[in-house]
């Protein structure tokens, strides 16, 4: 119940946070399973977030496992549909758990469910394709084995920027690949293998090898609007953005972090201010109505600084 409530939120947001979201081949987001898309993963949890986000059927993705260690970490991430995926680097103890992982997958693609899996295994904030790992040709053969009628989908998401908000961000489908034109072998090794070729050569016309990013022409209608949401968000956005940066120094997850705070919180500012305006005596539909105009002043000042990149 959780997930389809916060996906409406989480969507909205998303128009906000992004610049823009160029989207190729939108049919596919409306894709019904059993589908296991792929995905390359140049900006940890956030790439989940956009994906899910955009697709119409609920999608199920695995994750590092290390993020379910806590008890409330783990009940909260199965609720969002998150399934727990061990790397070598989280502990050789935990690998075995991974056979759990692909069971649970399976389950889910037998149920004409959705699943995401990143098929480099990690998140690297680089340009470019990685070798991909085995976990994905995994979860593929063990449905053809047992003739669930699977259908994978490539995807490439590519950022112009990893540290700022406003980014450009393209979501490019590939073209569906059947298990039966892929799985010939006779060799489980071989046939992994033969996964992994068919889909990187399809990843080759998704991912980009250099940013992209297309300076936009500039709207001077929005430079007003933008600076009237400059000036109301900065005593929020800007305490929230240094203490992200602050957290994250270093690693990877600097859009997935500032984004949750802010999806949360940013209800509390608005609300906040909105109480502000009726205590001090002013019309209570001039109060309500800043739980619209507040975020179109967001917008239109992220719209702006996509401008000055």
């Amino acid at each position: 119940m959780v997930y389809p409530i916060l996906k409406i939120f989480v969507r909205l947001a998303l128009k906000i946070f992004c610049g823009d979201i160029d989207i190729h081949n939108h049919r596919a987001l409306n894709s019904k399973g059993p589908l296991l898309i792929t995905a390359n993963h140049p900006n940890s949890f956030f790439d989940a977030v956009i994906i899910g986000a955009l697709f119409k059927e609920p999608v199920h993705f695995l994750a590092r496992g290390d993020a379910f260690k806590k008890t409330w970490h783990n009940a909260l991430l199965k609720t969002l549909n998150m399934i727990p995926i061990y790397r070598l680097s989280e502990g050789k103890e935990n690998l075995h758990l991974n056979e759990k992982t692909f069971q649970r997958s399976q389950e889910i693609l037998s149920k004409n469910g959705i699943v995401l899996i990143f098929i480099e295994g990690l998140c690297v904030q680089e340009y470019g394709l990685r070798s991909f790992k085995k976990g994905a040709a995994r979860i593929a053969l063990n449905c053809h084995n047992v003739k669930i009628p699977l259908k994978i989908l490539p995807l490439g998401i590519n950022y112009s920027d990893f540290k700022k908000v406003g980014m450009r961000v393209e979501v490019h489908p590939g073209k569906l690949l059947h298990p039966d034109e892929i799985f010939k072998e006779k060799d489980t090794a071989s046939n992994l293998l033969a996964f992994n070729n068919s889909v990187y050569e399809e990843f080759e016309k998704l991912v980009w090898k250099e940013n992209k990013n297309r300076r936009p022409v500039k709207n001077y209608w929005i430079v007003l609007f933008a600076f009237l949401g400059n000036i109301i968000h900065s005593p929020f956005y800007y305490p929230v953005k240094n203490f992200v940066a602050k957290k994250t120094k270093d690693t990877v997850f600097y859009h997935a972090v500032l984004f949750g705070i802010l999806l949360f919180t940013y209800p509390l500012f608005v609300g906040l201010l909105s109480l502000l305006i009726i205590l001090a005596g002013v019309n209570k539909f001039i109060a309500l109505s800043v739980f619209i105009l507040l975020p179109l002043l967001a917008y239109a000042a992220v719209q702006q600084r996509k401008y000055s990149y």
